[in-house]
């Protein structure tokens, strides 16, 4: 998945989840965070980040916060961009058959999942978008989600093939674990899930300012 007209700039701060305030070219452009997450090791003052032009003239904000630096390494923490980069991914014949119908936002249950595909037999596909890094180790997630548990339950129940692909979105890390300290509620939820049979899968991202793409598998240790 790729951005149009991404500009650099440098975090000051962020005064709420939805809105963050960027120095660019001088002077301080209020713009959309598009991740309700707490992501408070990635948006530091003097970080450099990458704004996307929205293209939405009606908006309040012109840009949206796509991507941040951390270190030498870059992190999309576009929340939009796990699916749309798996909606790609899996069109190109990952997991699935290349041509398997594939709907996004399915509903099953009581309850909509990313992926819906037909192979013919319906399978369902959750996607968990991964910002979180401690010395190269990804987590999920970085705030309590009881919606991602009940999630993850749901998927256990299923009679069919069920699975959970964690995007990790940055590259280069060493594995993924679920963050039982922030989250014991999902941390028990995953390990039931993959006891239950549902395909735990990560993988990395390759990450420009202005794109990112799923990549290589990562190690999953529960």
């Amino acid at each position: 998945m790729r951005y149009s007209n991404v500009i650099a700039g440098t975090f000051i701060a962020r005064p709420n989840r939805f809105i963050a305030h960027v120095r660019v070219d001088g002077h301080t452009e209020t713009v959309h965070v598009k991740n309700t997450g707490r992501c408070r090791e990635l948006l530091v003052p003097g970080a450099t980040v990458y704004l996307a032009e929205a293209g939405n003239p009606a908006r309040k904000t012109r840009y949206d916060l796509a991507a941040v630096q951390k270190g030498d390494r870059l992190i999309n923490m576009d929340s939009q961009a796990p699916n749309q980069a798996a909606l790609e991914w899996l069109r190109a014949g990952h997991v699935f058959p290349a041509g398997t119908e594939i709907r996004p936002e399915y509903t099953y249950g009581g309850s909509r999942f990313d992926f819906g595909l037909f192979t013919p037999d319906l399978a369902l596909l959750e996607v968990k978008g991964v910002t979180l890094e401690r010395d190269g180790v990804v987590l999920f997630p970085d705030a309590p989600t009881e919606r991602g548990a009940k999630h993850l339950r749901e998927l256990a129940a299923f009679p069919g093939e069920a699975y959970v692909l964690f995007a990790v979105q940055m590259a280069d890390v060493k594995y993924f674990t679920p963050n039982g300290e922030t989250d014991p509620a999902f941390a028990a939820a995953l390990q039931a899930a993959a006891d239950a049979g549902v395909h735990i899968l990560a993988y990395d991202c390759r990450v420009t300012p202005d794109s990112m793409e799923i990549a290589d598998p990562v190690e999953v240790r529960l």
